[in-house]
């Protein structure tokens, strides 16, 4: 079998899984999505420290050794040479505890580990795209808030309204109205030397590359990041946004339903910043322009 679609559960090749695994019964996991180009993933240090933290949140024991032998395996199928890109995808289940929402106290995990190709079009990703505001919103939950779970019901319904081709994203907000995050993406407003983000307090995933840009990428370029609660006039009014995710990385948007943004040049910057950050022998350390 090939690389792409390739999947090991448990560390063995194979396409199913027990039908009372709680992951599937009762969504009691989480998941990652990781960037692979060429046998490289991307910022995988800060998706496992994610991931193991989330499993901590949830109660579910891990057993990361197992998991990484599992990745290491899969990313043995891609040629050394192999330029190519592909997601690595992780999903971690409490495992089967029989019926009941109760879990085991030795209900153990399960972990899924999938290469795939990615299939994003990388051209309109640089130059712009068109999002819109989605009619569903997501239920306020802080105890589950930040965590990248596999309950993404809201955003299966959110991403189920719209099948225009030329509309690439979709924004949500909380059922008290605060803007949060796309379906698949997290969001940026630039409004002069600050980037705003949505506070995630309340609902929502924190993301990797989020992080990244909060963490790493902004200071670099001496960029204040401002973690608030944002309403949609903060949006209309920003003269700039962008997205992230692990596989997009930074996505200009340059129009909200009737509203158009413009690319401004932290955006660009931040965008160059990344592409030296993936380049870098350094894990994290931006060369300065």
């Amino acid at each position: 079998m090939s690389a792409a679609g390739h999947v090991l559960i448990n560390g063995v090749s194979s396409h199913t899984i027990d039908v009372f695994n709680r992951g599937l019964a009762y969504g009691d996991g989480l998941f990652e999505t990781i960037a692979v180009h060429g046998a490289q993933p991307q910022f995988l240090e800060r998706h496992m420290q994610r991931l193991m933290a989330s499993c901590h949140r949830l109660a579910i024991t891990c057993d990361i050794t197992l998991l990484q032998q599992s990745i290491d395996c899969l990313l043995l199928g891609i040629p050394v040479d192999d330029n190519t890109y592909h997601v690595l995808k992780i999903i971690v289940t409490r495992g089967y505890s029989g019926r009941g929402y109760r879990a085991g106290q030795h209900a153990g995990s399960d972990h899924i580990v999938a290469l795939h190709p990615i299939t994003y079009p990388t051209l309109s990703m640089r130059d712009g795209v068109a999002v819109r505001i989605c009619h569903n919103r997501l239920a306020v939950n802080p105890r589950l808030a930040g965590i990248k779970h596999l309950n993404r019901l809201e955003q299966v319904m959110a991403r189920s309204e719209w099948y225009d081709t030329n509309i690439f994203e979709g924004l949500m907000l909380d059922t008290q109205g605060y803007l949060v995050e796309g379906t698949q993406s997290n969001l940026f407003l630039c409004n002069g030397d600050t980037l705003l983000t949505p506070s995630l307090h309340r609902c929502g995933v924190a993301g990797v590359m989020r992080s990244l840009v909060m963490e790493v990428l902004a200071p670099s370029l001496h960029l204040k990041v401002d973690e608030k609660d944002l309403s949609m006039v903060t949006l209309i009014d920003a003269p700039a946004v962008f997205l992230t995710n692990s596989l997009m990385g930074i996505v200009p948007v340059i129009k909200i339903g009737c509203h158009h943004k413009t690319i401004d040049a932290s955006i660009r910057d931040l965008q160059q910043a990344l592409g030296n950050l993936k380049l870098t022998s350094k894990p994290e350390s931006v060369s300065q322009s």
